[in-house]
């Protein structure tokens, strides 16, 4: 008998029996379901992970003053990093793309009688933005004679845009931080709220030769930390080594004693936070997975009650010439189809079950922009996952109808 045939008789025997057959899938149903839901919302949320870290840029990479002890006790953390520091990485360090540095200040800005005091508000080098993956949505980014010359110029983000100049373009207009003015030569592209709701685009750059000059007045040539971004994300540890190697020559760290820095990479935060989100989604698609034990058990007791209803029909067709494996194949697809309508419903329902969670979320949790994600290949498996829990237990009920005895069969009543 051809498989198209026996898939047609058992949709004609399934619905013969619709209410049965209903009740019977439902395990199925909700095990799919629940599978395909929390699959979909772990990827998402492992989708949101990679987004934030590609705001910051995947191959990014800090390096910061390390803390100091004293007698087992932490002091403190002693600035030893220069620009200088971070202008040999740039020439030595063959996997960096990009070196700048950072120095934090803070305070008011003010445009005519409009104030604002932004989140971030830092002193960095020429080559920010490229080590941040920023573009500039207008004008220009300050240059090597700013630099130099510590001169009174700033890049700012939307939001001050927004509260500063909503009705004007903010390029060559003059802002006050304190009573110093600083002329704005451009504008950061929207990035919008990092993975932790804080809005990057309440920024403000200076020059840092500037931020220690005119803000922190400071003497000293320290900076409060360096920012990098190597060629590739696959060279970032590659990266990590180099300029280790480059700040402890010139800090002339004496060999097996502690490094007065440390180097800290996004590449690694971003595989440790995928790792635990991954983690997370394989147990709770694991736990949801034990509704599927439950709808197979389901199918191979109807099945079980259908052999018994159906003993004489089966007596009769082995009369009438048909084979016990004949026999085998008929209930066998039976169980199969019966599980396979109950995985394709599933994934139906799981999937408007993710897109509702999805859409409470970002309901309730405006900044989150957690991604609707739909897995082809997770949604493969469980098609097939369904059939296979089909054939796993629709096989000894199968067995059991192939190995009646025509003769028995045909006196069943």
């Amino acid at each position: 008998m051809e498989i198209f045939d026996l898939i047609y008789i058992s949709l004609r025997t399934l619905a013969k029996n619709k209410l049965r057959s209903s009740l019977t899938v439902l395990g199925v149903v909700i095990g799919i379901a629940a599978v395909t839901t929390m699959v979909s919302i772990g990827q998402g949320a492992g989708q949101l992970v990679r987004n934030a870290f590609e705001s910051i840029g995947s191959n990014f990479i800090v390096v910061v003053p390390a803390p100091e002890n004293r007698g087992g006790v932490r002091q403190g953390v002693v600035t030893t990093l220069t620009a200088a520091d971070g202008a040999a990485i740039a020439k030595e360090c063959p996997s960096v793309l990009a070196v700048s540095p950072l120095v934090g200040a803070s305070g008011q800005v003010i445009r005519d009688n409009i104030n604002w005091q932004p989140a971030q508000m830092f002193g960095v080098g020429t080559d920010y933005v490229t080590v941040r993956n920023w573009q500039m949505q207008s004008g220009e980014f300050f240059g090597e004679r700013d630099i130099a010359g510590g001169n009174k110029v700033c890049v700012i983000g939307n939001t001050l845009v927004a509260h500063l100049f909503p009705d004007t373009d903010p390029i060559g207009k003059q802002v006050r931080v304190a009573t110093i003015p600083f002329t704005v030569v451009g504008v950061l592209a929207r990035k919008g709220a990092n993975l932790f709701g804080q809005d990057q685009d309440d920024i403000i750059l200076f020059p840092f030769t500037t931020v220690r000059k005119r803000l922190t007045h400071s003497a000293f040539a320290n900076v409060d930390l360096l920012m990098v971004a190597s060629r590739s994300e696959a060279t970032s540890f590659k990266a990590q080594q180099e300029i280790s190697s480059v700040l402890s020559e010139r800090h002339r760290t004496p060999p097996g004693e502690k490094s007065d820095f440390e180097i800290h990479s996004t590449a690694e935060v971003a595989g440790v936070l995928t790792t635990i989100t991954g983690a997370l989604t394989a147990m709770l698609a694991s736990i949801a997975a034990i509704s599927l034990l439950v709808g197979g058990v389901g199918i191979m007791n109807i099945m079980l009650v259908s052999v018994t209803e159906r003993t004489r029909e089966i007596g009769i067709r082995m009369a009438l010439g048909a084979r016990p494996r004949d026999i085998l194949w008929q209930f066998l697809v039976e169980a199969v189809v019966l599980s396979s309508i109950g995985g394709l419903l599933g994934i139906v329902i799981g999937l408007g079950g993710s897109f509702a969670v999805n859409f409470l979320i970002n309901w309730l949790l405006p900044t989150a922009k957690w991604p609707f994600v739909v897995s082809i290949p997770a949604t493969v498996i469980a098609i097939v996952f369904s059939a296979a829990v089909g054939i796993f237990f629709g096989f000894y009920p199968a067995r059991r109808a192939s190995r009646l005895d025509p003769i028995e069969a045909l006196r069943y009543d």
